[in-house]
């Protein structure tokens, strides 16, 4: 997928399918609100988990994170993560 064709639906999805491996649960994709926690009741992605979620979205969604995406930002829920993905495709655009 070229960041060309991204969008928010199919950075969500990508994002919650993803977060569904980590977290070893079995839910659907369209069963994570967006502002689900990305540590709480039902998602549980810790710091190790975190860098290897955001190396398979890369190539999922052949966009590059760079380090600076990163500076001064938490990550809190699924959304904080959409959005890093969306802003990193817009610089790349």
């Amino acid at each position: 997928m070229s960041t060309a064709t991204l969008d928010r639906a199919a950075v969500a999805e990508a994002v919650k399918r993803v977060v569904i491996a980590e977290s070893r649960i079995s839910l659907t994709s369209d069963q994570i609100p967006d502002d689900e926690l990305l540590n709480g009741d039902r998602l549980s992605v810790n710091s190790l988990g975190f860098v290897g979620m955001l190396i398979r979205l890369e190539d999922e969604l052949d966009v590059e994170l760079s380090d600076d995406l990163f500076v001064g930002r938490q990550f809190h829920t699924v959304d904080d993560l959409i959005n890093v993905i969306l802003q990193a495709a817009e610089v790349a655009a």
